[in-house]
């Protein structure tokens, strides 16, 4: 498998052509972006793009948003924004609010963040329909997938890896259960989250503050696929699976 960062993105603002950005980019590449590759984008240059970025000057908190932000230390304005973006506000603890986005995924903050947003006082937040974003970047680039990612912790885990919140053009899921193990006993419990898989992959070969929002992947013909496929969705533990709430 090979990994190759896409060069020389400018900074992306709201309302840029995300897609003819990469293209451009893609072009520059030996050999150059095509359909057997798979491309892994951090979602921040797709929410920039699509305008999911907030002023904090614009944003008046509410008194809940107030209360959370005296006791945890954070600005009352990017604690609302936080609860505009969250369907529940699982945990709140030492100052990390770990929120189910109206997306369903449970993270920190409901992916607003501060960081990289290419302005002050802004903050960016996660794609409105992270899967429906991947589908209309694959059909403008003509790449076999695509799979838009953000840096999460982990239960029980320490740092943070990259994860997919979108995808197309790939199986998010290979569910090996019931195929027989080198034993020949059937496995009950292997089912390889392959999109994820692919998001922390792409990480290792760029930095976080290098300007290199989008990665290609070549050698995983194996998982795509022609369809786009149930996007990063699928990835979504339903609730009534948790065993820990």
């Amino acid at each position: 498998m090979r990994l190759e960062p896409l060069p020389g993105l400018p900074e992306v603002r709201p309302g840029d052509d995300l897609a003819a950005l990469l293209a451009a980019s893609g072009a520059r590449l030996d050999p150059p972006l095509g359909p057997a590759d798979v491309l892994v984008i951090a979602h921040k240059v797709v929410s920039k793009a699509e305008g999911r970025v907030r002023a904090l000057a614009d944003i008046e908190p509410s008194p809940r948003a107030i209360e959370l932000a005296a006791e945890h230390g954070k600005d009352a304005r990017h604690v609302q924004a936080i609860l505009d973006e969250s369907a529940e506000l699982v945990r709140a603890d030492r100052g990390r609010l770990i929120c189910r986005t109206h997306h369903g995924f449970v993270c920190a903050n409901a992916g607003v963040d501060q960081s990289n947003t290419g302005g002050e006082g802004v903050v960016v937040l996660l794609p409105s329909d992270p899967d429906a974003s991947a589908r209309a970047l694959r059909s403008a680039l003509g790449v076999g997938a695509v799979v838009i990612s953000d840096s999460w912790g982990r239960p029980w885990r320490q740092g943070q890896v990259e994860v997919a919140i979108g995808c197309a053009g790939l199986r998010a899921l290979v569910d090996h259960r019931g195929w027989p193990d080198r034993d020949g006993r059937p496995m009950a419990a292997s089912v390889i989250a392959v999109a994820d898989e692919a998001a922390a992959a792409a990480d290792l070969v760029r930095k976080k503050t290098s300007g290199e929002p989008a990665v290609r992947l070549q050698g995983l013909a194996n998982v795509l696929i022609e369809e786009e496929g149930q996007g990063a969705a699928e990835l979504i533990r339903p609730p009534e699976d948790d065993l820990f709430r």
